[in-house]
């Protein structure tokens, strides 16, 4: 069983999209969450935000999500910090991707932000 789900550092640089998504894993999910706008952005606080998820949009200007998460595994504060792949590109092909990567998940865009909390909830209660 996975230690609890409290902290997410959230990385999208889309602005309405990283409101909606951190009021609704704030005020419906209860977690804390630190939101970031780029993954420069994420580089610079991920040490000190002691994330026990981190929650990767793909597609971003400069350090793309994998790109980030390739930086995010050589720092030891995030080495080893489960992550899931928000996207709108869920092809088959894209998905399988992203999971070889290491995610525990692909999350689709757009999402519901009523239910993206329960949705990380269950993703992060089944992982080994």
């Amino acid at each position: 069983m996975p230690s609890p789900l409290c902290r997410i550092l959230y990385v999208e640089d889309e602005p309405d999209i990283r409101v909606v998504a951190q009021m609704a894993l704030q005020a419906v999910g209860g977690f804390t969450v630190i939101a970031c706008a780029s993954g420069q952005e994420a580089m610079a606080c991920a040490s000190d935000a002691k994330a026990d998820l981190l929650l990767l949009d793909i597609m971003m200007p400069g350090m793309d999500g994998p790109c980030l998460l390739k930086a995010l595994r050589d720092m030891p504060a995030t080495a080893s910090t489960p992550v899931i792949f928000m996207t709108a590109k869920v092809q088959a092909a894209e998905v399988a991707h992203y999971m070889g990567l290491g995610a525990l998940e692909v999350i689709a865009k757009p999402f519901d932000p009523m239910t993206l909390s329960d949705q990380i909830r269950h993703i992060w209660a089944a992982q080994p």
